[in-house]
């Protein structure tokens, strides 16, 4: 009950309160830095305000992997809203994220995605989802930037992995930049689907071993896809074993 309280009562309106106040931030920096770089910093202040105020305490594991100066296409399981904070506030890299074109329709939050040069996918049309990968690949080469894409397609309900879309692998072949799974234990605890209420937790954010794409054709992003989806799952039934890579 004293959990419940204190979601209601000072988590929900700390996170309203500091995602208007970082987001007006964001909004008004964009207008002077073209790069999204520096949107992206107070993103991730936004992301620490937010796991403070629900009071998420993140481990993270394998962040030896990457390389804050590299591409790369991450690929995360998607179980709770909080994914997204965890792995901005938690991943030194700079990038940005593949999201529905819904998202991009809600004013002030659509504006703000925009500016900082988030990517909308048109889910409904397959050619324009189609080109959107295309572009997508196209920015990570010339911005040197990394894309984050839950490839369920929307979180899940019951804590069940579901099917990936092949989107990620796709825009990492055509890139040439390695896939990194990532796996995200203990969000759906946090802030379950469904819920408005917040409940302290501890968190694990694990980061596997990148997986090379330069020798890849696009024939093989379905191969890829699959490789990544049971790198998650095996990670995912036994959490409390080292990360599984291989």
């Amino acid at each position: 009950m004293l959990q419940k309280l204190r979601g209601i009562f000072i988590a929900g309106p700390a996170i309203v309160l500091s995602t208007i106040f970082f987001g007006s931030i964001s909004l008004i920096v964009s207008f002077f830095d073209d790069t999204g770089a520096v949107q992206i910093r107070v993103a991730r202040a936004w992301a620490r305000t937010l796991l403070a105020a629900g009071g998420v305490r993140v481990r993270i594991e394998g962040l030896e992997q990457i390389d804050p100066g590299g591409s790369y296409v991450f690929i995360a399981n998607h179980a709770s809203y909080y994914d997204t904070p965890v792995a901005l506030a938690h991943i030194p890299v700079q990038f940005r994220f593949l999201a529905k074109r819904g998202l991009f329709q809600i004013p002030f939050l659509g504006t703000h995605l925009s500016r900082a040069g988030h990517i909308p996918v048109p889910r409904e049309d397959p050619r324009a989802s189609v080109k959107t990968m295309q572009q997508a690949a196209e920015a990570i080469q010339q911005k040197k930037i990394s894309l984050l894409i839950f490839p369920e397609g929307g979180r899940t309900h019951d804590g069940v992995l579901q099917p990936f879309k092949e989107g990620g692998a796709y825009i990492a072949i055509r890139a040439g930049v390695p896939v990194v799974p990532l796996v995200l234990l203990g969000t759906r605890n946090v802030l379950p689907y469904g819920s408005g209420v917040i409940r302290p937790g501890n968190v694990t954010l694990r980061i596997l071993q990148p997986i090379e794409t330069k020798q890849l054709t696009l024939r093989d992003r379905g191969r890829l896809t699959e490789q990544v989806r049971s790198l998650i799952s095996s990670n995912l039934s036994s959490p409390s074993q080292a990360p599984r890579s291989e």
